[in-house]
């Protein structure tokens, strides 16, 4: 904390990003496990109307970000609001959805791979509208609850109560800002989870132990195409494969990745990033690089 001159604890709160996928994609797994919905379905049979022609574009196309919608935050009118110091501006999911589906999208549902924010927002209307309940009830009660992740919760409002990193932005040669109060309703299932790193760590080590899913969907979920599967991201190393995933968010980067039977596990959090998702300075990308190296394989 700039202002306060005192320093981050590995147990500070911290704002996760797109490591929120891998929980959101959890959550609609069970689902599936349950068959209260299914991996084949169509957005159109569970949000009518909601994305225009999506009568091809199947759940299993959202988790793994072969849908070919439009990445909302692609468009500047996404972070407008932040940018020009309206930190409270609320989006709805609807919104944000409406953002990405005024761009044509990309190509035909299962053509290919392209990473998208929206997906994930689609992601948890489904959730809520097979389930009954809302996203933060499912997450709390089948993961966060069983698992004793205490200081873990999907952010509503912009405040983070109890101990917790402030996020500085970088810009060229400007002083760095604090956006810790940025909303977190302009990422809301697709990077709103705030958390720990070993909150983080318990649950990819239950994940993929096969604590939460059974075998059969947490194989689907580790299945990669383009070094992703359902929710997870692989990444290929000389020690081995790496499962997890990497979030980036109001001046947050997390990475946390885990070896395949979570034996071997790393959570790396900065608290500082410029506006193409790197740490701070070029001297720190280089050594936050080299941090994520000796984490995953050892210097």
């Amino acid at each position: 904390n700039l202002a306060k001159k005192t320093p981050m604890h590995v147990g500070d709160r911290f704002r996760i990003g797109s490591v929120t996928k891998s929980f959101v994609a959890t959550v609609v797994l069970q689902l599936a496990g349950e068959r209260k919905l299914s991996l084949d379905d169509s957005i159109e049979r569970w949000l009518p109307g909601v994305v225009p022609n999506s009568d091809g574009i199947t759940i299993r196309h959202l988790l793994g970000h072969r849908s070919g919608l439009f990445d909302y935050l692609a468009d500047e009118k996404g972070l407008q609001p932040y940018l020009s110091g309206n930190f409270g501006y609320v989006w709805t999911p609807q919104q944000l959805i409406a953002v990405a589906t005024s761009h044509a999208p990309l190509f035909e549902p299962g053509a290919k791979f392209s990473y998208s924010n929206t997906n994930y927002i689609v992601l948890g209307l489904i959730v809520e509208a097979a389930s009954g309940k809302s996203v933060s009830t499912e997450l709390r009660r089948r993961i966060f609850k069983p698992l004793g992740l205490r200081s873990t919760f999907l952010a509503t409002s912009q405040r983070i109560p109890g101990a917790h990193a402030h996020g500085y932005l970088v810009s060229g040669n400007d002083p760095l800002k604090d956006v810790t109060l940025v909303s977190p309703s302009y990422v809301w299932t697709a990077g709103g989870i705030v958390s720990t790193a070993s909150d983080v760590a318990d649950f990819y080590r239950a994940l993929l132990r096969g604590r939460l899913l059974k075998p059969a969907l947490l194989k689907e979920m580790e299945t990669v195409s383009d070094g992703y599967g359902l929710g997870l991201s692989k990444t290929r190393l000389p020690c081995g494969d790496i499962f997890g995933h990497n979030g980036a968010l109001a001046s947050y980067l997390t990475y946390a990745f885990n070896s395949k039977d979570g034996k071997r596990q790393f959570v790396v959090l900065a608290n500082s990033l410029t506006f193409d998702d790197q740490v701070g300075s070029k001297r720190a990308q280089r050594v936050f690089q080299r941090l994520l190296q000796a984490a995953a394989c050892g210097v």
